[in-house]
């Protein structure tokens, strides 16, 4: 405790602040599967006094725990397909060159929040692996000082601006993919393809602005001189030797160690996608989450060279997408309970807080209010697509009601979303196992990042919202 306390004292100001509130976090704040199923007994009990029958909840609770199967694996895909990119050979030797780049420390970690807030608008997975192995690669030179804090936190601005304005938005993507939409949503929605959500001009405007705004402060909150904490002083092991692949040891094994079957498997993909462009618009191509994560997987395959380093990488991936795995489900139960459970005139609790949510009325007042209520949801529940589900529903609705456009309803929650993990450790877990570090040491730097960034979030959903009309959902031809 009195090593805790001396610490926390060397720091000052929102540095401090900071620095106690990562502790907190770290000492009092539950694993997130944990909160995910106190969660579904908050929801259950919210039902319960609406009036549901118990056998209505737990009909509810069974029937809607697989509603989301085929965006757990897909978002779990994202994760791995990202993971297996990220460490490829030719990625590592892209990071090795990258990293010779800066010039000076500051230089150094406003470069690796750049790089890592423009990747994490292709993938968020890779951009966590390619920032904190960047990060990595920086604090190995010996002609350079730079806090290997900063550092880390700057590998991390990519989940904690912007990556839920990019295609691997897991809110976009599923409004934008009818088949993994639940029934009782897509008639709300209907389906909203990326024209109408990350590539309005409103959301590329937000993007840049955030993404502006994240690197000039990584570049002015980078600690300089006596206060620089290097890799080598915080004993972190800097050494990134991937492990050798075992040597073929019986003839069956050929194909596993031949880059055929991955060059094979490549020309399919792009012979696939070629098909794709011609026979359909563009933004259909885009928009599909499955298409997307075929690219990405097989880009990984192809990267890597033989089947055999290929599920090498995979295999150390696994770890990161447990998570996803055994929490969607629970937020598949929680939106099914909030969707299904009729209560007391036939009403859920879905449309009772739909009602809601109207009652505040449109504009900016609805922008600022929805905007707020997902950070603070998000601080409790770190999931953008699994949290979605849950909020989806009403917000949707209300958005109807209130005839704001349902595609920046979306992107909304999708650029508020991001702020909480800044504060929530939650998604800095594949992160940290890269950069051998603790929570502790980077939100220091995240905090500083969300004070700055709430205030410009809020002010631009509410301006920027007031640039759209509303449409009514479309709703996929049977």
């Amino acid at each position: 405790m009195t090593s805790t306390i001396e610490e926390a004292s060397s720091e000052k100001g929102l540095a401090r602040v900071a620095q106690l509130l990562a502790r907190w976090t770290e000492k009092w704040f539950p694993d997130a599967y944990v909160v995910a199923l106190a969660g579904v007994f908050l929801v259950a009990v919210a039902a319960l006094a609406n009036g549901s029958s118990p056998k209505a909840v737990v009909n509810a609770f069974g029937d809607g725990f697989w509603d989301l199967t085929a965006f757990t694996l897909q978002m779990a895909m994202v994760v791995l397909s990202g993971y297996v990119v990220a460490t490829s050979p030719p990625i590592a030797r892209l990071i090795d060159r990258l990293a010779t780049v800066p010039q000076t420390a500051a230089g150094a970690v406003s470069f690796v929040a750049f790089l890592s807030c423009s990747i994490s608008l292709l993938n968020w997975g890779l951009s966590l692996v390619f920032g904190g192995l960047l990060a990595r690669a920086i604090a190995r030179r010996t002609d350079l000082r730079v806090d290997y804090r900063a550092l880390g936190a700057a590998a991390f601005m990519g989940l904690g601006a912007v990556w839920a304005l990019g295609i691997s938005s897991s809110a976009a993507q599923l409004q934008a993919t009818a088949t993994s939409l639940p029934p009782a949503l897509l008639k709300i929605t209907g389906v909203l393809d990326f024209g109408r959500t990350i590539f309005t001009w409103q959301s590329m405007l937000t993007c840049a602005i955030i993404l502006a705004l994240t690197v000039v402060i990584a570049h002015f909150s980078a600690p300089k001189g006596a206060a620089i904490k290097t890799a080598q002083e915080l004993e972190v092991d800097l050494d990134d030797q991937p492990a050798e692949v075992a040597p073929r040891s019986r003839p069956g094994e050929w194909l596993e160690y031949s880059p055929i079957l991955p060059a094979l498997a490549g020309l399919m993909t792009v012979g696939w996608l070629i098909s794709q462009l011609f026979s359909k618009p563009i933004l259909t191509v885009v928009s599909s989450l499955n298409g997307y994560l075929l690219i990405f997987l097989m880009l990984g395959l192809v990267l890597h060279g033989t089947p055999r380093k290929f599920l090498q990488a995979v295999s150390l991936a696994v770890p990161a997408t447990a998570g996803i795995l055994v929490q969607f489900p629970l937020y598949a139960a929680m939106a099914a309970i909030l969707t299904k459970a009729k209560g007391r005139g036939g009403v859920t609790v879905s449309e009772h807080l739909a009602e809601f949510f109207t009652s505040i009325g449109g504009g900016g007042s609805f922008a600022i209010v929805i905007a707020i209520y997902t950070v603070v949801l998000g601080l409790f529940v770190p999931s953008g697509g699994g949290k979605w589900l849950v909020e989806a529903p009403y917000v949707m609705q209300s958005a109807t009601d209130v005839q704001m456009n349902l595609g920046w309803t979306v992107q909304i929650y999708n650029v508020a979303e991001a702020l909480p993990n800044l504060i929530n450790p939650f998604f800095m877990l594949p992160l940290l196992a890269v950069l051998k570090l603790r929570a502790r040491d980077l939100v220091g730097f995240t905090f500083l990042q969300f004070i700055f960034h709430l205030p410009v979030v809020l002010l631009l959903v509410w301006l920027l919202g007031m640039t759209f009309d509303y449409v009514p959902p479309i709703l996929p031809s049977q």
